[in-house]
Order: structure tokens, then sequence, then C-alpha cells
């Protein structure tokens, strides 16, 4: 996984082993190792990884493509929780990862968003109504020209 994750995301950056090295600081050699599966880098050379590419440590560690149909390793803060069908009714399931990462729970309440050029987008009501609020305290703070 590691080593697999390190070359995708060295070669989709368009980096050499010694651009990576560097950005490390360390020789070509350990990064060529580490590509290879040899050797694995400290946990302070994870981190500057992870960092170098706009990942997070742990998907830089344990992220597969298989399992995320067959895509690479997402930047921080963005997730792929996989495919899910529309019921006749147009009901979906939402993944249990996500549930999880979200803090969706049973009796939750959700605002589906439209944009017709970009898709669909899924807020927590409380998330949606305080921003909501708060837009409403711009306006009206903010003088009419």
């Amino acid at each position: 996984m590691f080593k697999d994750n390190l070359v995708q995301m060295r070669k989709m950056k368009q980096m050499t082993q010694e651009d990576i090295a560097e950005k490390v600081g360390v020789t070509r050699q350990a990064v060529a190792k580490w590509e290879a599966g040899e050797t694995i880098p400290d946990l302070e050379k994870c981190r500057c990884l992870a960092e170098v590419f706009g990942v997070s440590l742990d998907d830089l560690a344990n992220f597969e493509p298989k399992e995320n149909m067959g895509l690479s390793v997402p930047p921080k803060g963005k997730h792929i929780f996989g495919v899910v069908t529309v019921g006749d009714k147009g009901q979906i399931v939402i993944p249990a990862k996500a549930r999880k990462t979200f803090d969706i729970n049973p009796g939750d309440q959700l605002v589906v968003l439209g944009d017709e050029a970009q898709g669909l987008a899924v807020i927590k009501a409380e998330s949606f109504l305080s921003i909501a609020e708060e837009v409403k305290k711009l306006q009206k703070a903010t003088p009419e020209v």
C-alpha cells in the first residue's frame, strides 16, 4: 500500500525521486528503497511526505485504490465513500464510513442541495441552518447602496 501510494502520488505530481528526497531531507536512494518496499520511512518522514502530497498520513499509508473504484489517494479532507444505488422512491443508503466521518446518525435531518452543472450536495440541516442564519445577519448588517 504505502510504496504503491508513494509511487502513484509522485508520478501524479510529476516529481522525481530526487525532488521528493530534497523536500523530505533524505537521499534519492532512500526514496528509491521506500518505493521498492525495501524500507519504510520513519513517522516524521511520512508526515513530511503526506504534507508534500497534500494527503492525510492515514491515506498515505493505508489507502487501497482497488477498494476505492481504482482511484488514487484523495487530497486531505476529501473522501471517496463508494457508489450507492438509488431506490425506486429516490432513496439512497449513505455508506457507514461516510456516516461515521460526518457524524450522521439515525433521525438526523439532511438538506439536499443541487447545482445542475456540478451535481448534488448533502449537508446536515443544523449546519445548513446556522450558515443561512449567518448570511441573514450579514445581509442585515450591510447597508444598501
